[in-house]
């Protein structure tokens, strides 16, 4: 080569390779995202084949392929007996008679009964429904599901500061009877033996 081009002396130029950064950083991220994505199918795989792991856990007790429900509290404390509640029979309608008549029939199905009259001031005429069931705190889980279930659709109060056990039902402007015996009976026997309710079934089983 002649002209401006001519190589002089003994040095050469030195042909440099390109540098691959670029393509160490993508290799880089691409490893990155390979491992996150293996962790996260690990995971999902043990997922499945424990069931779920804590969820089921607490749903309930696992017992072969199923789970098998905890009953509530509720469900296992005992519940008296009718003839272990004294009701006290207060008609707070217009209708006479009606405080007697039930206490009766209460009496007939087993419950013991304490005063029978008209109802007091708070109540006389502004019951609206069939009736209300009123008790101290402790009768909520106890005497008061014993009792409704002699009168259905009637509301359920408690009174904190109210000493005793006996309940009071307060027959309302729409009532017109309890509920039928046999009726009664049905509701007594489910809520003395309640079954239990199945939570989270497991599948693939």
């Amino acid at each position: 080569m002649g002209g401006q081009y001519r190589i002089k002396g003994d040095k050469y130029p030195r042909m440099r390779r390109r540098r691959r950064h670029g393509r160490l950083v993508v290799a880089g991220v691409a490893s990155v995202a390979a491992l996150g994505l293996a962790g996260w199918g690990t995971l999902q795989l043990i997922d499945v084949f424990t069931g779920g792991g804590g969820e089921a856990s607490a749903a309930g007790t696992k017992s072969g392929c199923g789970i098998r429900a905890t009953p509530s509290p509720a469900a296992t404390a005992p519940l008296p007996k009718p003839a272990g509640i004294t009701v006290n029979v207060l008609n707070a309608t217009t209708r006479s008679g009606l405080a007697k008549q039930t206490a009766d029939e209460l009496k007939k199905r087993g419950f013991k009964i304490g005063d029978v009259g008209n109802a007091s001031k708070d109540y006389d005429k502004k019951v609206k429904g069939t009736g209300i069931l009123l008790g101290p705190a402790a009768s909520l889980n106890s005497s008061l599901p014993v009792l409704a279930t002699q009168l259905t659709g009637a509301e359920r109060r408690t009174d904190a500061t109210r000493k005793g056990a006996t309940v009071d039902l307060i027959i309302g402007d729409r009532f017109k009877e309890l509920a039928k015996k046999p009726e009664a009976d049905k509701a007594l026997a489910t809520l003395a033996n309640p079954k239990p309710t199945p939570s989270t079934a497991k599948q693939g089983c």
